[in-house]
């Protein structure tokens, strides 16, 4: 009876998960995607839109932020999006707490009903994490957060403690605080994106890049980059280094 509760529930989020990204692309119309204009009018709706009614488009697009990673969904997309919506502050404001807890829930739903799956796909492929997981299930999670999960998708980065089995709690405020540098780091480029957008009339990729909008959280991103690399150095590679 539980493994068909199991199967049942599988097969209904999988339809569900295509039929929510049906819907999405097709309100995409893919033959102007090469159509500057097409991007000013997109960014003028959203501003007329976003504006006319600000705080119920906050909680609407904080609401599709917790489904969307419940769905498997790509964080940047959303983080991107937040930007371009509210701008850099409040919009990783929205992202980190939306996101956060719609990663709690897909651990939640993962580990009650899924656990087995991982288990089988990803214990093997993953031991050498596990282990260290175990030591301190914040601490290194946080430094996994912050590392931006070793380039593994996000999906998978938010189910797979469900194979050490880490708390709630520490879940949540390690993804929160650890999420935060490149959060704020993608949402100020949607917020430059949004910017650059509505000052312009003809799109130029040397002067999209050398604009301040851009540039400068470029330069946080790659700093990042290389303090992500040290951190994974230190946390991660010195103590496989001593087994």
């Amino acid at each position: 009876m539980v493994n068909k509760l199991k199967i049942f529930l599988g097969v209904s989020y999988i339809l569900v998960l295509l039929i929510f990204l049906y819907f999405l692309f097709s309100q995409i119309q893919l033959e102007r995607l090469d159509d500057f204009f097409y991007y000013k009018e997109i960014q003028q709706q959203i501003k007329n839109t976003i504006g006319n009614n600000f705080y119920f488009n906050m909680v609407l697009f904080f609401v599709f932020s917790i489904i969307w990673v419940i769905l498997l969904g790509f964080g940047s997309p959303i983080l991107i999006l937040s930007g371009i919506f509210f701008g850099k502050w409040i919009g990783t404001a929205i992202s980190l707490l939306s996101i956060t807890l719609g990663a709690l829930f897909l651990y939640l739903i993962a580990s009650f009903f899924f656990k087995d799956i991982i288990t089988v796909y990803l214990e093997k492929k993953f031991s050498k994490y596990i282990k260290l997981f175990r030591k301190n299930e914040f601490y290194y999670f946080f430094a996994f957060r912050f590392v931006g999960g070793f380039g593994i998708p996000f999906g998978i980065q938010n189910v797979l403690p469900v194979l050490f089995n880490i708390s709630k709690n520490n879940y949540f405020f390690a993804s929160f605080l650890g999420f935060i540098p490149n959060f704020y780091i993608w949402n100020t480029i949607g917020s430059g994106i949004n910017n650059l957008v509505e000052k312009s009339e003809e799109f130029n990729f040397i002067n999209f890049l050398l604009s301040r909008e851009i540039y400068l959280p470029l330069s946080m991103f790659i700093a990042l980059i290389i303090v992500s690399f040290f951190v994974k150095r230190r946390v991660f590679y010195s103590n496989e280094s001593k087994k």
